[in-house]
């Protein structure tokens, strides 16, 4: 289903709140996508460097460049190389980090990309437009292999069925294919609430990316990268991503984090990195309104302490 809008930033006020943006602060958009946060924070007087692995994400947001001439700097890289990125252009500690994740509207809008079977197109879901595609992992993994990523990615509970008539229906070339055969293999009913093919191409699209291993290394980037006081927000979209950034934040903050009591008595407990630690924040009604797509989204924010962060400690 195609948004008369459909870039609009998710949860844009909360996440402007928490990051509180203002004239000679540094701010990195870990996903530039369209450009929706980075936009409100230029105009909020803040200098952003925004990352994007997707060219023509990249390329589109020149405009953007041009516009807030000195304040933007557009990295077509991944994000998990942020720090990397930054510390070549003498850049070692920045104010604030946004993490949008996964697929933006921009890409699922595009049929030629192949992320989404509302238009057909290629099977490919490449992100960086580079690598392995969706349809040569489908085309050449085992069976096996194809089931793990549909059940740990797509939480898939009939994975194995599925990957078994994906196998049998090689070489898949289409992202039309690709549905067809999920909701043949699922048994699938016009009527139904959720179209059953939809699980599969997430799985496919987090494994051919690695959208999970990003995150939890843009997570440390991040962490390493914010000034005290800084502040880390991520919006994220399904349970498993969700699960990542809550997860990071409890360790790093402390919360829930245990102890052996085996251990000698003089051996320091791991400093915080975080604190003020947010509760999940979810969109209104008001704003799943105006935007369907934000419904599964989910932002959670924290603020850096001095403590040296977690990979140089280590």
């Amino acid at each position: 289903m195609m948004h008369d809008a459909p870039h609009i930033p998710v949860l844009l006020d909360e996440v402007i709140a928490a990051l509180q943006p203002r004239p000679g602060m540094t701010i990195v958009d870990a996903t530039f996508g369209a450009g929706g946060y980075t936009t409100a924070l230029l105009e909020a007087g803040a200098s952003v460097h925004a990352f994007d692995r997707d060219p023509d994400a990249v390329a589109a947001g020149q405009a953007l460049v041009a516009q807030f001439d000195g304040r933007l700097a557009l990295h077509e890289a991944r994000f998990s190389a942020m720090r990397a990125e930054l510390a070549a252009i003498g850049v070692r500690q920045v104010d604030a980090v946004v993490m949008d994740i996964g697929v933006s509207s921009m890409q699922l809008d595009q049929g030629e990309r192949g992320f989404a079977f509302m238009q057909d197109g290629p099977l490919d879901m490449r992100m960086s437009q580079t690598g392995e595609s969706a349809a040569d992992f489908l085309n050449t993994a085992d069976e096996e292999a194809i089931a793990n990523v549909l059940y740990n990615y797509g939480e898939e509970r009939q994975s194995r069925r599925v990957a078994r008539a994906i196998v049998a229906a090689r070489p898949l070339s289409t992202t039309a294919e690709l549905a067809r055969v999920v909701r043949r293999a699922l048994g699938h009913k016009p009527h139904d609430k959720k179209d059953p093919a939809t699980r599969t191409f997430q799985a496919v699209r987090i494994h051919v990316n690695d959208e999970l291993g990003e995150l939890e290394a843009g997570l440390a980037a991040a962490e390493a990268l914010l000034v005290e006081g800084g502040i880390l927000a991520v919006v994220s979209f399904h349970s498993l991503e969700d699960r990542i950034v809550k997860h990071f934040l409890r360790e790093a903050s402390g919360v829930g984090r245990t102890v052996s009591r085996h251990l000698p008595a003089d051996i320091p407990a791991t400093a915080s990195t975080f604190a003020q630690v947010s509760k999940a924040i979810r969109p209104s009604e008001a704003e799943i309104a105006r935007n369907p797509r934000a419904r599964s989204s989910t932002l959670r924010h924290a603020v850096r302490t001095g403590a040296i962060p977690r990979s140089l400690a280590a």
